[in-house]
């Protein structure tokens, strides 16, 4: 699938060559003459106009200038702020190019530059995103056969299906699920969720247990995943189905 480029470049005689020749290595190539008309194409969601898959952006625009560019597309909400910025630079600047990376471009070439090093640099930008997703993703979610758990999205589902647990009993089950294997007491997961040990006859971690047990075994009366460790406490399996 060709990734979509946007290029926010005021001479528009240079950002035909580039889109050409970037055309003729697999990607498509969008063409804004300033900057503000560049922030109005990333702010179109999906449904109305294809993703943008990377920024290449000029410092030197009519209207405002690549830098403001590149921290109004930090502060947008969504994917079009998470998404990569080449920055085009004067040659010999060296200051613009620190701040442009202080504002969170990912890359700098400068100006006048040969298509061949653009384009490497941007298959090395999309290559570092795509690996960089990978990773956060695979930080965020936690599988044991057929339990999933996203801390980001805060859900948890079985075989796909959802389970409905409360924000606690979420909090408890990734408590036991980022130590399994290693058998925790009752004052160890109450002291990780809120930061403080039980009281002496306080059970209600053994209740909200059993809600989460109901929620995530296939048999909650004889569990296979959240363990019971009789007169210690409760130790999450490593080996599910």
């Amino acid at each position: 699938m060709k990734k979509n480029l946007l290029m926010i470049e005021d001479d528009a005689r240079l950002a035909a060559m580039v889109a050409e020749y970037l055309q003729l290595n697999d990607f498509s190539v969008e063409h804004a003459r300033d900057g503000l008309s560049g922030l109005a194409r990333l702010r179109q969601p999906p449904s109305s106009a294809p993703a943008i898959d990377l920024v290449v952006l000029d410092l030197m625009l009519p209207d405002i200038d690549g830098l403001e560019v590149c921290r109004r597309v930090r502060a947008m909400a969504g994917l079009a702020g998470q998404t990569p910025v080449l920055m085009l630079t004067a040659k010999g600047d060296p200051m613009d190019r620190i701040v442009g990376l202080e504002l969170g471009a990912d890359d700098y070439l400068p100006k006048p530059f040969e298509p061949r090093e653009l384009l490497a640099r941007i298959r090395a930008v999309l290559r570092r995103h795509t690996e960089t997703d990978a990773m956060a993703t695979a930080q965020s979610l936690m599988r044991f056969g057929s339990l999933e758990i996203d801390r980001d999205a805060r859900s948890v589902t079985v075989g796909g299906a959802p389970c409905e647990l409360t924000s606690y009993q979420f909090d408890l089950l990734v408590t036991l699920a980022e130590r399994a294997g290693r058998v925790l007491t009752r004052d160890q997961i109450m002291e990780a969720v809120r930061g403080r040990e039980l009281d002496a006859f306080d059970r209600s971690i053994d209740v909200h247990m059993g809600r989460i047990r109901a929620a995530i075994e296939h048999d909650p009366k004889t569990p296979k995943r959240i363990l019971t460790v009789r007169g210690v406490g409760y130790v999450f399996a490593r080996q599910q189905d």
